[in-house]
């Protein structure tokens, strides 16, 4: 779109035989417009009355074309403020000096990368907040106890000063969560610490996708060995990782593999709550929301989705392994069993097909 920026003193200044200047410069504030210089020259003295509206043929008409760049004083929009942020250039030259180092391919560097960061810095965040998990999981019958033991003394305190429900009410639930928190602390196993695998995990996968896209489009911070590097870097049906998967294999393939990580968190529920079920919800449509916008992005980027889907799936699936769970020192919980998978492959069977 081309916008015009008008002087607000526009006047005609003439001469008695010759226009001596129209309208001061009309000038572009958009990149890949045009600025407007319509003047003449000449010496004689003025005129009141302008003979360009007239149709004077003696006035000479300078026309003069420019190409401008943009300019404009707003500031840049967010998702532009965070692709061009620090961490997301320090993720190309990650990318970069992976590729250049290894000398892989770029389909075989994504992957690599992919399953390096997910291995050193997810698997040991999963394995904490595993842990976490099942240490809350185990305070539950304890707290069961202490709850029964507070309202038979909150009932005892209400018999004694004569309280009205609602204070029983308000005294039990300020107690109450005073002796959880105690135990949290006693135990180290607050629940927000379950949470620290989301805010890594989700900059990182941001930080990655964004310098992707950034290298796949030619506008990354930090220069490549070769201009077609990313587009000759593919294999198979995607041989160049800049443009999107016209077959949508890799699409379908991510959502297939997301929807599958969530049956299997869903499968574990034994008895899931609204909430629960409304996040399941949620994240099942998110899967499938990510197929169409997987496919409209460039291979890059989506074949490293697909790659931290799969070896995320990998991971949730080594968490169930009773042998691992030992090394961990992960302690056990009620859902935990000694053939894992089997019972995962039953239930599934189960739901879906019978």
């Amino acid at each position: 779109m081309m916008w015009l920026k008008l002087a607000r003193s526009t006047r005609w200044i003439c001469r008695h035989d010759n226009l001596v200047m129209a309208s001061p410069y009309i000038r572009s504030v958009s990149k890949g417009s045009f600025n407007l210089d319509i003047r003449v020259q000449t010496n004689q003295p003025f005129c009141p009355r302008s003979l360009l509206l007239t149709g004077h043929p003696s006035y000479i008409l300078a026309l003069r074309l420019q190409h401008r760049r943009t300019v404009t004083t707003d500031r840049p929009g967010w998702y532009a403020s965070i692709a061009e942020s620090t961490p997301v250039c320090l993720t190309e030259q990650l990318l970069v000096s992976t590729q250049q180092i290894t000398g892989l391919p770029w389909w075989a560097s994504i992957m690599c990368t992919t399953l390096a960061l997910r291995t050193a810095v997810t698997l040991p965040l999963g394995i904490y907040q595993t842990i976490i998990i099942a240490k809350v999981e185990a305070l539950q019958k304890e707290i069961a106890v202490l709850a029964h033991q507070l309202r038979f003394e909150i009932s005892v305190k209400a018999k004694e000063k004569g309280w009205s429900e609602r204070t029983c009410k308000f005294h039990f639930k300020k107690n109450l969560r005073r002796i959880v928190s105690e135990l949290y602390i006693r135990d180290n196993c607050h629940p927000f610490k379950a949470s620290l695998l989301i805010w890594v995990q989700l900059p990182m996968w941001v930080c990655l996708s964004l310098a992707l896209r950034n290298l796949s489009l030619g506008i990354g911070h930090v220069p490549l060995a070769s201009d077609a590097a990313l587009a000759t870097g593919g294999t198979l049906w995607f041989q160049d990782l800049t443009l999107p998967d016209s077959t949508w294999i890799i699409p379908v393939s991510l959502g297939l593999i997301n929807l599958f990580i969530t049956e299997i968190f869903a499968l574990r529920q034994l008895e899931p709550s609204k909430f629960q079920k409304y996040v399941t919800n949620f994240i099942r449509g998110i899967s499938l929301v990510m197929i169409p916008v997987a496919a409209t992005v460039p291979s890059s980027m989506s074949l490293y989705w697909l790659i931290s889907s799969c070896v995320g799936l990998a991971h949730n699936l080594l968490l169930r392994s009773p042998r691992f769970r030992s090394v961990c020192r992960i302690p056990p919980t009620r859902s935990d069993s000694e053939s894992p998978y089997k019972d995962i492959a039953a239930a599934f069977v189960a739901k879906y097909i019978k």
